[in-house]
């Protein structure tokens, strides 16, 4: 609860400054090379879609990796979501820390993204590196199968 009270302080204050302001002043600057925020305090029955519908106002969400038990597959009360920019994490952190989804209180701030996974002897480098856009809609290449043509 602290981090979400001291990101709101910092916000009140940024908005009491607006003499000579510029977007280079702004303690969001520091993580103007991504565009992931990281989401606490998610209730438990959440599932990533939900999530995505929350922050979607926002912007375009690109990708989320929400924390699951590996044994049981149950959410851990966190998430990852990354944007298709920067602006749009700004908003989210902005609007979304301290507000309350299910009666709890969430915490939104930025991020450079989840941990990266080790990549195993078998798997090549490419598919290891490649980025993986889980809620992006796919991207059309202007050729249709049979069941869309006219």
């Amino acid at each position: 609860m602290n981090v979400v009270k001291e990101i709101q302080r910092i916000n009140q204050r940024e908005l009491g400054t607006t003499e000579g302001w510029d977007d280079s002043r702004s303690w969001h600057n520091q993580y103007k090379d991504t565009s992931w925020i990281f989401v606490a305090n998610l209730d438990y029955d959440l599932t990533e879609g939900d999530v995505v519908c929350i922050f979607s106002q926002y912007g375009e969400p690109l990708n989320i990796e929400m924390a699951r038990d590996q044994k049981t597959g149950k959410s851990m009360g966190f998430a990852f979501l990354q944007y298709e920019n920067q602006k749009s994490s700004i908003l989210a952190v902005d609007n979304m820390n301290g507000s309350s989804v299910l009666s709890r209180t969430l915490r939104v701030d930025h991020s450079y993204g989840p941990k990266k996974k080790k990549r195993a002897e078998d798997e090549d480098e490419e598919t290891y590196s490649a980025p993986v856009y889980n809620v992006a809609p796919p991207i059309l290449d202007g050729k249709f199968s049979s069941r869309f043509d006219l």
